[in-house]
């Protein structure tokens, strides 16, 4: 197992090459996308729409089922969680998220909500069945020994499961407005709280240097159609990071309400950001 002490506190942002200067250090939930925006469980469900048939499919493949400990890094609005519990037919669900005021009503056998952040939470290793965490380690730092930690609470036969984004840009338009704001937005997240999605290829050989075994790996990228869960989900993200797209220099207010546009339009024909799932199981 490799020493977390070697592990860099993370990379480029998203396009980028050496060190780059400017990175953000704020947090997703706080400088962005604070969850008592009104709309912002919406936004996070059109995202679930879209990758929680790919997610939950994955899991199944890998195990998700009966008896199983689990820990949902991330947990979000619970979807997962509760397809683990309700579906997969899971023991425990241990719904891990800053913010689990969307959590809150629900009274599931098994579910155990934890509002913390999974830097500086202290979690019994060797404890989980299955810990998943999708769209968490893309913005935070020292994403590294975040991964180390994540497989430390894994028990012997136990399987981690990370999701992020990776972007498959068409490299032969780098004006138009969608491309433009796409690219404005990867800068403004890393400038604002650091997201970056340039190490995510890397995550399966992070994986096996954890001395997991088993590894594998897709890349999903769903239709982006007009008026879709994921044009929404676009649509409203730039709308809620108007002031850092137009921050960047690289777009004005003009630009994304013409690339929100798009995102509604017959017109619309783009290979839109996907998720690359990895995962590993713990020998034993």
């Amino acid at each position: 197992m490799t020493d977390p002490a070697e592990f860099p506190d993370g990379a480029p942002a998203a396009g980028g090459s050496g060190s780059a200067p400017g990175r953000g250090d704020g947090r997703y939930g706080r400088e962005l996308f604070p969850p008592g925006d009104p709309h912002e469980s919406e936004r996070i469900d059109a995202a679930a729409l879209v990758y929680d048939p790919v997610t939950t499919r994955r899991l199944r493949e890998l195990g998700a089922g009966p008896g199983m400990r689990c820990l949902e890094v991330g947990a979000g609005t619970g979807t997962v969680a509760r397809w683990l519990l309700e579906e997969a037919g899971a023991a425990e669900v241990v719904a891990l998220d800053r913010d689990t005021r969307a959590l809150a009503a629900w009274e599931l056998p098994g579910l155990r909500v934890l509002t913390a952040d999974v830097t500086d939470e202290d979690l019994d290793p060797g404890r989980f069945d299955l810990v998943h965490a999708r769209f968490v380690l893309m913005h935070l730092p020292g994403r590294r020994r975040l991964l180390h930690r994540l497989a430390g609470l894994l028990r012997p036969g136990g399987v981690l499961v990370l999701g992020d984004t990776v972007e498959l840009p068409d490299a032969l338009d780098r004006s138009s407005a969608y491309r433009r704001t796409m690219d404005a937005m990867w800068a403004a997240l890393w400038a604002t709280i650091g997201t970056d999605i340039t190490e995510v290829p890397a995550y399966p050989r992070y994986l096996r240097e954890e001395g997991l075994r088993d590894i594998g790996a897709e890349v999903v990228c769903p239709p982006l159609v007009p008026g879709g869960p994921a044009a929404h989900f676009w649509s409203d993200t730039w709308r809620r990071m108007r002031p850092e797209l137009v921050a960047t220099g690289l777009v004005d207010a003009r630009v994304v309400d013409e690339a929100r546009a798009y995102l509604d339009s017959p017109l619309l024909a783009e290979v839109g950001p996907g998720m690359a799932l990895a995962w590993g199981r713990r020998e034993g």
